[in-house]
Formats: C-alpha cells, structure tokens, sequence
C-alpha cells in the first residue's frame, strides 16, 4: 500500500533534521524524513577521519533555537557535532518519523494526485510536498588517475574512511590540500612511518587558533543565555566581516592576503618551500583553510611535500626491488614509494547525485533542467518541479560564514510557502509552481551578483563554480542579511497564477 505524507524530507543532515523541527514547532507534524544510512548526521556520519573537525565556531554551527552550552572546543571535532544531531532528533519528539536505511530511489510528480510519488527502498510514498535535504557533499569524487584502480595497497577516501586500515609503520599518500586534507595529513604524520602529500595547487591558509573550553565557561554559556548569545553573535560578525573581500573589495583582499602571508612566514622558515606553498590566487578563490599545525607538519619533514599532482600509478615497481604497484607519478615525474592511498578530493558538489533520480511535472529530470548549472527561485524552488523545496542547493552555500544561518533562513521560507499553500483555494492547496520567468529573472540576478566577486575573478577553479557553464552555482554571493531580504524570501508573485510584481535586483559590487 502507498502511504501518504504531507511533507517528504530527503536526508538526516543539519537540512533535513532542521526541516523536520522546523515543520515539529510550526504545527505541522504529517511529515517523513528518509535517510539512506543507518543512522543521522549526514556529512558528520560520513566523515570520520582523524582530525576531522569544523572550521566554523561550534556555537555558530548550530541551530540558533538549540543551542548546546557543551560544546568542547572552539571549533567542535566532527564526532561531537553528529552526537548534537543525534541529541537534537531526541530532544525535539522526531525520532518516530525519521526512517533509517530508506533510500530514495525515484521520485515523479503526479499531476492528476497534484503529489509526488517516491519510491523509497521498494517502498510507495505519496507526499503532498517534497524537501530535499541531501546536501552537496555526499558522493565523494574519486580522481581518475591511471592505474590507481590497480594500487596494490588500501585507497581511502577521506568521507569514507575505514578504521581497520593499519597505518602504524606505513607510508601514507594523501592526495589534495584542501580543508579535509590539512586535517588529516598531521594526524596521518602522528601514525604513520611517513607521510607524503600531493600538491595539485596550495592552498591559502589561515590561522585556526582552536582550544579547548574550560569547564567554567561551559557552565557559564549553561547558565547565562545572553552570554551564550553574544558568542554566537561575535562569530557572526566575524564572518559577515570577511564579506568584502570575497565581493572584490581590493583593501580588503590586500588585509587577509597580508594575514596569510604573515602566516606562511612565520611557521616556514625555508624559502624555498614557503615558494612552494604559495598560491598564485586571489585568498578566498578556492574556500580558504584554517590550521595551526599544517604548515609546521610540513616545515619539520613530517608530512613530505610532493609540489605537483598525482598523474598516475607504476606497476609493478623496481625502484626499491619491492614488488607491487605501489609507486605513486606525480607531474614532476618524481615516483614516491607508498603503501596506503588516501584521497582528500572533494565531493561531486555542482551536479547532485539526486537530482537524476527526481522527475517534474514535464517529465524532465532536475539533473537535465539543471545542465547548465543549478538555477532556482529563491534558492529554494525550481520551475517545473511543484511543490520542491531543495535546501543547501543552488546558491544557498555561504564562503564567508556558518552554512546553518542558510539553512534556516530556507527554513522560514518552506514554512511561509506551505502556509501559502495551505490557505490558497480556500483551504483547497493548489502546488505551489514556482513561475520559470521567476527563475530566469533570479539566476541572472545572482549571474549579476556573482560577476565582480573573487569567486570568478580571483584566477583559480573551485567547486563553488560549475565547470560546464562557468556560472557560481553552490555560493551565495552577498552577505547573509541580504539573503534573508533578496534570496530565500517568499513571493506569492514569483508563482504561476500570481505573478504581477517587477523584482528587485540584487546589488551589483563593484
């Protein structure tokens, strides 16, 4: 039997759980989250390699109406962070509407039931709405190196790490510089008998100055809302700080470019490896990383720098009479003897996994109406998919600050457009069809937006861009207050039927 729900929720990340206690508190309880894995945590359950933490402030990455007064350290290890996850689907009554192990595997608008109808591990579900919560990084991206298929040895991807794996007295190959492998390479460091790492192109990177709280200010932030308050809001205003520059502003990109500098300087005394370390792009580019034992890794010999990439894998080998293909080529043409492979490569982020598996109302699939690129209204809705809420999706990502301050700003507008619903037709609730002259106006306003900013102009490739139309497609190009004014707020006229409003821009920056 097909069983019926007013709101499907896709996924048990920070989205789909702060969608189910956002829907819990405004009275609407008829709803289901489906989640795929046996447990909750979405990025924080996948992720479990060493040293994997936040780098934004624990108390900002949380949901502002559940705040924990336990956070450990500054910046919350990645373990913790799913234990607030678990602890918030307990605390909040949800628990017995999420399912586990519930893989949605097809999803179709019904034009006739004015329902999706999703097909969930063998299962029929009709749902009157339809969340997807399944974040961008979900599916790790795997380089297509040759020969690493045939690497005689363990291949680890960071966001699928395997504990079993030994690494004490190997030679370890860590594969990226990005934000989860400066996390990982110093632990590996501690571990392994050596660790080497492939440097496709250097990061920019920050101090972290991470700590651990005191117990007396855990019972402070416990007993003292305001107090508690004033730090979230402090490492608000320190994100919202680093707008300008992300926006082009040239002082300002001088400013962190100078931080950085002195950075590099001060923990790499050698010339010639800081020259190695050096970015050759504007800081903010590529998503800047904070650590505080990276470069020191690096500067004492216990991480080996590799300045190029990895282009493929020799097999078997005779450079040190083992047998084996286990000599790593990097574009320098250096071969590094290693026993165990660990990529630190990022996440298929601009084209969603999920999006081939869900169909609107002309048949079309999201991944096909989203070939050249995510586009959306309001960062939320998609013409042609009714009644679609996808949330963290098309520019709902922030470079500058903690991405849960979108999450929730999404969050108002599902609750504001279901209210819509609801009381249209007299209680009747027509879909909501957002209007595709809504969208198009909206993708060129952000195009617009995004023009002028680093993230375009700063001279690197990222995943914030989309590399088959060049257009800024994960990354919110303004301010968070400005995404709550002129993104993810809701307009009856950006709807079929009701559309009768001339929209207003978004600032251009200069």
């Amino acid at each position: 039997m097909t069983e019926r729900v007013d709101v499907a929720i896709v996924g048990a990340g920070f989205a789909g759980i702060g969608a189910a206690i956002a829907l819990e508190r405004a009275g609407r309880p008829d709803f289901l989250v489906l989640e795929r894995a046996d447990a909750v945590g979405g990025t924080w359950r996948d992720n479990t390699y060493p040293g994997v933490a936040c780098d934004i402030p624990s108390h900002l990455y949380s949901f502002s109406f559940l705040p924990n007064p336990g956070w450990s350290r500054v910046f919350a290890p990645g373990a913790e962070i799913r234990g607030y996850l678990e602890d918030a689907v307990a605390a909040t009554g949800i628990r017995d509407r999420v399912r586990l192990g519930a893989a949605l595997e097809h999803a179709a608008w019904d034009e006739a039931a004015s329902a999706w109808r999703l097909t969930v591990s063998d299962r029929a579900l009709e749902a009157r709405a339809l969340i997807l919560a399944a974040g961008r990084l979900t599916e790790p991206r795997i380089p297509d190196i040759p020969g690493l298929a045939d690497f005689e040895g363990p291949v680890l991807h960071t966001a699928r790490w395997d504990d079993s794996v030994e690494l004490a007295g190997k030679r370890v190959a860590v594969v990226g510089t990005g934000a989860s492998a400066v996390q990982v390479a110093p632990e590996l460091a501690r571990r392994a008998a050596s660790v080497t790492v492939f440097q496709r192109t250097p990061a920019w990177v920050l101090p972290r100055a991470d700590r651990a709280y005191a117990d007396a200010e855990r019972e402070r932030f416990a007993a003292d809302g305001a107090f508690l308050d004033a730090v979230r809001q402090e490492a608000y205003l320190a994100g919202e700080a680093m707008i300008p520059q992300r926006l082009g502003d040239l002082d300002a990109l001088d400013w962190a470019q100078a931080r950085a500098l002195a950075h590099l300087h001060a923990q790499v005394p050698d010339p010639a490896l800081r020259a190695a370390l050096m970015p050759h792009y504007e800081i903010g580019c590529k998503r800047a990383v904070f650590s505080d034992d990276w470069y020191p890794a690096i500067a004492s010999g216990a991480i080996e720098l590799e300045p190029s990439a990895l282009v493929g894998v020799e097999g078997p080998s005779t450079r040190s009479g083992r047998s084996g293909g286990r000599a790593l080529v990097a574009a320098s043409g250096r071969a590094h003897e290693v026993d165990v492979v660990v990529l630190a490569t990022g996440f298929h982020s601009t084209r969603q996994p999920y999006a081939r598996l869900v169909v609107g109302a002309d048949g079309e699939t999201l991944d096909e109406h989203w070939s050249g690129g995510m586009t959306s209204v309001a960062s939320t809705m998609v013409s042609g998919f009714p009644s679609l809420f996808v949330l963290d999706g098309p520019n709902a990502s922030l470079g500058h600050n903690s991405s849960i301050l979108m999450i929730e700003a999404q969050l108002d507008y599902v609750l504001a457009a279901l209210a819509h619903r609801d009381a249209a037709d007299h209680g009747a609730g027509r879909p909501l069809r957002p209007s595709p002259v809504a969208e198009a106006e909206y993708t060129a306003r952000i195009d617009a937006a995004a023009a002028t900013t680093v993230w375009l102009i700063g001279g690197c490739r990222s995943w914030y861009v989309d590399e088959r139309s060049g257009r800024l497609t994960l990354l919110w190009p303004d301010s968070v207050p400005a995404f709550r004014e002129r993104g993810a707020r809701f307009d009856p006229a950006d709807f079929e039927h009701e559309r009768s409003r001339t929209t207003t821009p978004l600032p251009h920056h200069a």
